[in-house]
């Protein structure tokens, strides 16, 4: 067995691999044709015991490991590796293949399943190819590294499933406030996801993992529960909170005793309008049931979502947001004026309230104010921060 930390060796051979097998003469077997073929091969007699290679997997170039063995299997020991490693090639090799396990194998980022008797050129060819992808991923992530990207998302399911597991345990919400129009004075805040997770850089990230992983309840709960702790701590504070669609067919969501709920008088619910609300059975009626409960309704990115008012008269908000598209550049931009001031004057004659978002500069700020808009976002007052930035006005 080669020891982990044998770098002059490392250098030598054509790649380091992990060889997990419970039946220790196949083992013995299987280590010599692959050293043979100029691999070191650490070995391990199962699952669990291949997880002491996890904490460190960079100098693995792959894995190769059967699938039923005691204690932990190889499906099992692949979850395992994608927590640690979203590139780290594993080749899960069985006695008794079946149409689901390796429909599972293939879903959870198996390189490779591989049915036995396996035939010593076959697994050496693979193997090689395997060591291969890992060398052109750490190229590829270097290069992502000096042109200053991180979008490290996992490809497979088990890789997404362990950097959705890492958002929902380090998920936190920024607050941007949203203030008056008149006074400059704080009408509320909008809480924004985020989370410590480098293969889900942005929210955007998150929300495509969820919808992938069928999670968005899960994100919605997470979300929504973290969004009330610190506003429940200030009386008569008005917080906006995002909901992707499909949060309205989450019962939590309607369960008064949950955390929103029981501010529920002072939580705008804000609905995309990026997303279509058609699907959602009894629509109307779930609406109406987060009234019942005290809440009140947004319409976002107003203006840059499905063309027609199927959206606003379902949900007959009592607020929009104009997307920031519409208020970016509006001083220079005629026909965005023009656009802003007619939604405007026709949120008004509706008894709606409008917000102007992404206001960045006097001069868009300058404006909105005059064509009438009620609210104001973006970073001229404040950047997203932990509760409450302090709010600025600019002359």
């Amino acid at each position: 067995m080669v020891s982990m930390g044998d770098e002059a060796d490392l250098v030598k051979s054509r790649g380091r691999l992990l060889l997990v097998e419970d039946e220790e003469p196949l083992r013995r077997a299987v280590q010599r044709i692959l050293e043979r073929a100029g691999y070191e091969v650490v070995t391990a007699g199962n699952g669990r015991e291949a997880q002491r290679w996890l904490e460190d997997t960079s100098t693995l170039d792959t894995i190769v490991s059967d699938i039923r063995m005691p204690e932990m299997g190889g499906i099992e020991l692949l979850r395992a590796v994608r927590a640690h490693d979203l590139d780290l090639p594993v080749l899960l090799v069985t006695a008794a293949p079946d149409v689901a396990s390796a429909i599972e194998a293939i879903d959870l980022g198996a390189y490779k399943y591989i049915p036995k008797p396996v035939d010593p050129d076959r697994l050496c060819e693979y193997v090689q190819r395997a060591v291969t992808l890992r060398r052109m991923a750490r190229l590829k992530r270097e290069g992502l590294a000096l042109l200053g990207q991180s979008n490290l998302q996992a490809a497979d399911r088990a890789g997404l499933e362990a950097s959705f597991g890492r958002v929902l345990d380090t998920l936190w919400m920024a607050y941007q406030p949203i203030i008056s129009a008149v006074d400059g004075a704080v009408f509320g805040y909008e809480a924004l996801l985020r989370a410590s997770e480098p293969a889900l850089p942005h929210p955007g990230a998150i929300l495509d993992a969820a919808e992938r992983l069928g999670r968005l309840q899960d994100l919605g709960r997470a979300v929504r529960t973290a969004s009330a702790a610190p506003v429940a701590e200030v009386p008569g504070t008005v917080l906006f909170v995002n909901l992707h669609p499909y949060d309205l067919v989450d019962d939590a969501l309607f369960a008064p005793s949950s955390a929103l709920a029981k501010i529920a008088a002072n939580v705008v619910l804000e609905i995309t309008e990026r997303s279509t609300i058609d699907a959602i059975p009894d629509v109307r009626d779930r609406v109406a049931r987060l009234r019942r409960l005290g809440f009140r309704l947004a319409v976002d990115d107003l203006g840059a979502g499905y063309a027609g008012l199927a959206s606003f008269a379902t949900l007959e908000p009592e607020l929009i947001k104009l997307d920031m598209s519409l208020v970016r550049d509006i001083d220079s931009n005629p026909v965005k004026r023009r656009v802003v001031e007619k939604m405007t004057a026709l949120a008004h004659d509706l008894g709606v309230l409008v917000v102007a978002e992404g206001v960045e500069t006097i001069a868009e700020r300058d404006v909105v104010v005059a064509i009438g808009v009620d609210l104001l976002q973006g970073y001229l007052f404040a950047k997203p921060g932990r509760p409450f930035p302090v709010v600025r006005w600019p002359t």
